[in-house]
This record gives structure tokens, C-alpha cells and sequence, in this order.
């Protein structure tokens, strides 16, 4: 019961944001229509989400994460932190082993939101 189930993103440019995390993970976003503000659903293989429009300003960067950060397990980090660069993507902490669980790394996403990806690796040291 007391598991995750559910996140949100907040952008200040929603389309740049959904652009990047399509072309990164290749997640749909479906545009609730009915809600009273621009929001969108966003579907992964085994969780929901949801993007809207940021309400205040962007924190400042080098500020410190203010938030409950989500990591998106992938298949391949190195391939996946490649394509997070290519998209406008920043680095916030480099990759580095969980010893014997996985490797692990922060990013900065096009509106300077801190996300984390992990390829599992039971030999990662």
C-alpha cells in the first residue's frame, strides 16, 4: 500500500518538458482536457504520472533540490545519459556505482528539475 504510484513535473515551458522526456523515455502524455489548468497524464510502462504548468518561479540553480526526487530505471545508463545530453539535458551528479545493486546518476531536465536514472547491476562497484 505505501508504495509509490503516482508523480508530477512541473515545467515553465510544458512543451520543451514534454519533448525532452518523450524523446528521453519515450513517454506519452495525454492532455486532460477537462482539468482547469494545462495538464497532462503521462504514461510509462508501469506507473502514471503528470506534467502542468509550473506555478511559481524556477528555483534557482545550484539551490539545492526542493522536492521528492523520482528515478526512472532504464536499461542502459550510458545510453540513456546520452540521449538526456542531447536533449538539452544537464548533469547534476555523475553516475556512480550502488555497490552490487546498481549505477546511479542525477540529472537537470530543460526547466531545471532534478530526475535520476539506474541501470540494476548486481557487479556495479
Amino acid at each position: 500500500m505505501n508504495t509509490l504510484a503516482y508523480f508530477e513535473i512541473q515545467a515553465t515551458d510544458v512543451p520543451k518538458a514534454k519533448a525532452f522526456y518523450e524523446a528521453v523515455f519515450g513517454w506519452a502524455f495525454i492532455k486532460e482536457e477537462t482539468f482547469p489548468i494545462e495538464y497532462y497524464r503521462i504514461e510509462t510502462e508501469n506507473m502514471y504520472g503528470g506534467l502542468l504548468k509550473r506555478f511559481a518561479p524556477t528555483p534557482a540553480m545550484g539551490g539545492g533540490t526542493n522536492a521528492f526526487t523520482c528515478s526512472i530505471q532504464i536499461e542502459n545508463f550510458d545510453n540513456t545519459a546520452k540521449v538526456i545530453m542531447q536533449n538539452g539535458g544537464m548533469v547534476a551528479m555523475d553516475k556512480f556505482a550502488m555497490a552490487g545493486r546498481c549505477w546511479q546518476g542525477y540529472f537537470i531536465d530543460t526547466d531545471n528539475n532534478v530526475f535520476g536514472i539506474f541501470e540494476v547491476d548486481e557487479n556495479a562497484k
